[in-house]
């Protein structure tokens, strides 16, 4: 909740947030406990709070993305950027080689762990809200098919 406060979004969207958040990171951690990876644990928390938003957003008339992207911000991956920006100092000062493809190692596995956990959370909070706005392609064809069949019938 305490990034939240940092967009100073509305009360009633703040304490939304707050649960979107708890429902996300529930459903990261019993992904991750059955042993799902973290970027595609990632990837499903963020669909999951993404598509929890729509239906706030209409209620309250506030666009999805005040509900999502609060929500989203404890998720990003501040260990592995931090450990990858460690190893990074760490391999600069190393002299003995030894030590430098160890670090090589931590730098390349940190860094793309998070790049990844990054993308996850990214398209899965864009990815409903762009499949599933009022004007997107998705909505109009599923109107347009709606209105044709009640013609018919």
């Amino acid at each position: 909740m305490g990034f939240a406060v940092i967009s100073n979004p509305p009360k009633k969207v703040l304490l939304m947030a707050g649960v979107l958040a708890a429902v996300g990171h529930m459903s990261r951690f019993a992904l991750l406990r059955e042993g799902v990876g973290i970027a595609s644990a990632s990837l499903c928390a963020a669909l999951l709070i993404s598509l929890c938003s729509m239906p706030c957003a209409r209620r309250w008339h506030i666009p999805a993305e005040m509900f999502a992207f609060p929500a989203l911000l404890p998720m990003i991956p501040g260990m592995f950027a931090y450990k990858t920006i460690l190893a990074t100092m760490q391999f600069l000062g190393a002299t003995a080689m030894s030590l430098r493809q160890e670090l090589l190692v931590d730098i390349v596995y940190n860094g793309l762990t998070a790049f990844f956990i990054m993308c996850a959370l990214v398209i899965g909070a864009v990815l409903p809200l762009l499949a599933f706005h009022r004007e997107s392609p998705l909505v109009r064809g599923i109107r347009k098919l709606r209105r044709r069949g009640s013609t018919e019938g």
